[in-house]
């Protein structure tokens, strides 16, 4: 049964502004070096209203938004996050998926693309909420197990295709514990001269899905845990890790926010 993505976006981007309602907003965020609880309601609001304006507006390119200015003052802040969740929100219930929109990942530019993200995007930074306010809830069995197969596959992982890649790098499985899900990775490099911006890229460390290849290392726990490891969050239970690990570790650790 597919996943309801929005339902999920609902629900997480609420509970989020419901934790961040009662927090200090100089409340540090521990998952987000040096990120205040301000900092973190200003960086969602501001995800949710870039990402609802471009589903919206049907924008196919990035230059076409334009970032509003911060709120001040956190009561402002959080009206800024409310419409901006709101305006996603809507613009999914009367976007459908196989819609054309900018996108970051070159080979995925639809609403569908958009849609699974923002609801991602929107589990982590509720986790991130209540690790700052202290009350941390659990996180839904099969968004998380979609969470770990979204990181490796897309904020992980594939090449530009302009680029030229290789899987040169040590082949692992990872496995959720209570949901049997299992995936076989590969780590590799990409190079390549980006064609608008003329950049040049030398051995940049990715990762690949791949059906085939014997094992050197191993991540298991249960999807809760495995999604929230991937992403650099605590995890409630053990994540057990062994083999080769180092390599698929730097790649992962050195994801963004």
């Amino acid at each position: 049964m597919a996943i309801d993505y929005l339902a999920h976006l609902r629900a997480d981007s609420a509970r989020f502004a419901e934790v961040l309602a009662e927090c200090n907003p100089a409340e540090p965020v521990p998952t987000c070096a040096g990120w205040t609880a301000a900092d973190l309601l200003w960086h969602l609001g501001e995800v949710q209203h870039s990402w609802g304006t471009i589903v919206r507006d049907g924008l196919s390119d990035w230059d076409q938004y334009v970032q509003p200015a911060r709120p001040d003052g956190f009561r402002a802040l959080l009206a800024f996050f409310h419409d901006a969740s709101r305006t996603l929100v809507e613009a999914f219930e009367t976007t459908s998926d196989d819609v054309a929109v900018w996108t970051w990942f070159e080979p995925d530019q639809s609403v569908g693309f958009v849609r699974r993200r923002q609801a991602h995007e929107a589990l982590i930074h509720r986790l991130d909420a209540e690790l700052a306010a202290g009350t941390v809830t659990g996180l839904d069995a099969e968004l998380a197990t979609d969470g770990v197969l979204e990181a490796v596959d897309w904020m992980f992982g594939g090449a530009p295709s302009w680029a030229i890649s290789t899987k040169d790098g040590p082949v692992g499985r990872l496995a959720t514990t209570d949901t049997g899900a299992t995936w076989l990775v590969q780590v590799g490099h990409w190079s390549g001269v980006g064609p608008k911006s003329g950049a040049v890229y030398v051995d940049e460390a990715t990762l690949f899905l791949v059906d085939h290849g014997e094992p050197t290392f191993e991540v298991r726990g249960s999807a809760r845990d495995l999604d929230a490891w991937i992403w650099n969050r605590p995890a409630l239970a053990e994540v057990t890790r062994n083999g080769e690990m180092a390599d698929f570790e730097a790649l992962v650790r050195a994801g963004v926010q």
